[in-house]
């Protein structure tokens, strides 16, 4: 019988997508997917640093192996990605986790058979982390999640240094793919019946080609002009970095998906430039006007940080005015909390937890609400749904995305099946605050 592997994934597409690579090397080396990581002999723990929770909840479900370890000897625990890059978390590992076999960072994933390997033969722990590899790794075989779409990566690593972000410190230095590369594992993909791309970096729109000096937007051209791709979506971009010529690719680009995720972080000019994003409120509503007025439909969905130190009350005020004007469709809300290494982790005007949990709370119900109101407009209009699943209860219910990236959860006659990946009409019946409701036509 094959040896069984388990994967726990923490934090954004990227550590998906690096899951799936981890995931096509194990399954390379002859190991088996399995559903319950008490069942497996192997589980790999891939780890995010963006939040102090998500550091919580590894440490949480990290001391939860000691006991499996105990009983089965042979059992091996993997630490990797963001976490195992900051030395403090290498230190509390060795100190308290000593049971860890095998721990890697995010540059290192293809040297991973390598470390199991040498920790099967030898018995002895193994550990490889790098700061930052100047190399693009290619030529690994992920294991998909879903065999109708797909994560992308085009640029790897973070040059911008906000100062709350540890990304730039777990990841390394910006470095993009060729848009030849890209476009040949899109085709790859498409032929194995990829019908959707998420293309992902820190800062998509920063993509520079080493070799030929291309662009995120004359990448996005070369992708539209792939055959059975149907659909091209991307995060996260940069509101510093966001050009004309790239906004001007919905108007041109006939699979670009009318949506983009825009982070603006906060409404306020002086915390903007404390957070050192390089853009001010007036370069951000710009760049919405001028995505709106080249694509009126967009939706536009944003990251937002409430509690920033010194952040005041009335800054705080700009950060929901901001909302009611650019009107979001949705939003990724976060109380700031302390990264180690990072510039803001040392600022002396931290928010005290209460101030920040009030601002939160009135923050969430403002996005809500206007989320609400903006999927009210869709009842009664009919749009292009890409089947992503089926209901586990019910053989009628289907979901799936519009093109501007509505979940939509819509009913099918009896004795109809729908086929993940494929694009039916579906019509609106009610909206609720994260997702829509309708029937297939």
């Amino acid at each position: 019988m094959a040896n069984l592997y388990h994967i726990i994934t923490y934090g954004c597409q990227m550590n998906e997508h690096d899951s799936e690579n981890i995931a096509g090397l194990l399954e390379a080396m002859g190991y088996e997917y399995a559903d319950d990581a008490y069942e497996a002999d192997i589980v790999v723990m891939n780890t995010c640093s963006i939040r102090e929770n998500a550091d919580k909840r590894f440490f949480g479900v990290l001391g939860q192996f000691k006991k499996l370890k105990k009983t089965n000897p042979d059992f091996i625990l993997c630490v990797c990605g963001c976490m195992p890059q900051q030395p403090r978390v290498i230190e509390e590992i060795k100190k308290s986790f000593a049971w860890v076999d095998v721990i890697f960072g995010t540059q290192n994933i293809k040297q991973f058979p390598e470390l199991l390997d040498a920790r099967i033969r030898t018995g002895r722990k193994q550990m490889a982390i790098i700061d930052n590899n100047p190399v693009v790794e290619e030529d690994m075989e992920p294991k998909r999640v879903f065999r109708h779409k797909a994560l992308v990566n085009i640029t790897y690593g973070c040059n911008n240094f906000c100062t709350y972000c540890i990304v730039p410190y777990t990841r390394g230095r910006e470095k993009s793919r060729t848009i030849k590369d890209v476009k040949c594992e899109v085709e790859r993909l498409c032929a194995d019946g990829v019908k959707e791309v998420m293309l992902l970096g820190q800062n998509v729109d920063s993509f520079k080609d080493a070799a030929t000096g291309g662009t995120f937007a004359d990448l996005l051209r070369e992708l539209d002009t792939v055959d059975g791709l149907e659909r091209i979506r991307f995060m996260t971009s940069h509101p510093k970095d966001i050009s004309d010529d790239m906004i001007s690719c919905y108007q041109t680009c006939s699979k670009l998906c009318h949506n983009i995720h825009l982070p603006v972080q906060c409404g306020n000019d002086r915390v903007l430039k404390r957070m050192n994003r390089h853009y001010d409120r007036a370069r951000y509503l710009d760049r919405v006007a001028k995505l709106r007025e080249v694509c009126p439909d967009i939706t536009i969905s944003t990251d937002i940080i409430v509690g920033f130190p010194g952040e005041t009350e009335e800054e705080f005020e700009d950060t929901l005015s901001l909302c009611k004007e650019v009107r979001y469709d949705s939003a990724f809300t976060f109380i700031y909390s302390p990264r180690e290494g990072t510039p803001a982790a040392r600022f002396e005007d931290q928010i005290p937890e209460e101030i920040k949990h009030a601002r939160f709370d009135r923050l969430v119900d403002c996005i809500n609400e206007i989320s609400l109101e903006k999927n009210k407009c869709y009842v009664g209009g009919t749009y292009d749904v890409l089947v992503e699943g089926i209901s586990k209860n019910d053989d009628c219910i289907y979901s799936g995305r519009t093109d501007g990236f509505k979940l939509v959860n819509f009913t099918v006659p009896e004795g109809i099946a729908l086929t993940d990946g494929t694009i039916v009409k579906v019509q609106i019946t009610d909206a609720k605050t994260f997702s829509l409701e309708g029937r297939l036509i």
